[in-house]
C-alpha cells in the first residue's frame, strides 16, 4: 500500500471516530439547564394527536412523563452552548414530532395528544414541578 493511500486512510478513521466520540459525548455531559416534558391530563373538544401506540424507545420523555405520578419526564440537561441538543434526542423533538403528526393539535408551547383513551396537554417546561 502506498504511504499516501495509508495516510489518507488514517485520517479517513480518525475522522470517523471523532465524528462517533463528538456525538456519543454530548449525551454524557451532565450540565446545563433541567427541562423536562410535562403531560397534564385535559378535557378538550380541540383536535389531539393520537399518541396511543407510540413507543418508549421513540418517545422516552413522552412515556415517561404519562407513566410518572406527577406527570413529569425525567430531566433533559440542555449542555453548554446548546451543542447537545444537536446529537441527541430531546422532549424538544418529541414536542415537534408530535405536532407534525396533527398540526392543528400544535399549541404556542405544546401540543394536545390522546393516549389510550385520555387527553393530555403536553409541553415542555424548566420547572421541576
Amino acid at each position: 500500500m502506498r504511504p499516501v493511500t495509508r495516510n489518507l486512510l488514517v485520517a479517513l478513521a480518525v475522522i470517523a471516530l471523532a465524528l462517533l466520540a463528538l456525538g456519543a459525548l454530548p449525551s454524557y455531559l451532565g450540565s446545563g439547564d433541567p427541562y423536562y416534558l410535562t403531560a397534564e391530563p385535559i378535557e378538550t373538544d380541540e383536535p389531539t394527536a393520537n399518541a396511543t401506540g407510540l413507543s418508549e424507545r421513540r418517545y422516552p420523555y413522552l412515556t415517561g412523563a404519562i407513566g410518572s405520578e406527577d406527570g413529569r419526564s425525567e430531566p433533559y440537561l440542555m449542555g453548554p452552548y446548546g451543542m447537545k441538543e444537536w446529537f441527541t434526542h430531546t422532549p424538544f423533538d418529541e414536542v415537534d414530532a408530535l405536532t407534525r403528526r396533527a398540526p392543528a393539535a400544535g399549541t404556542d408551547g405544546g401540543v394536545r395528544i390522546e393516549r389510550d383513551g385520555e387527553t393530555y396537554y403536553v409541553e415542555v417546561t424548566q420547572s421541576p414541578t
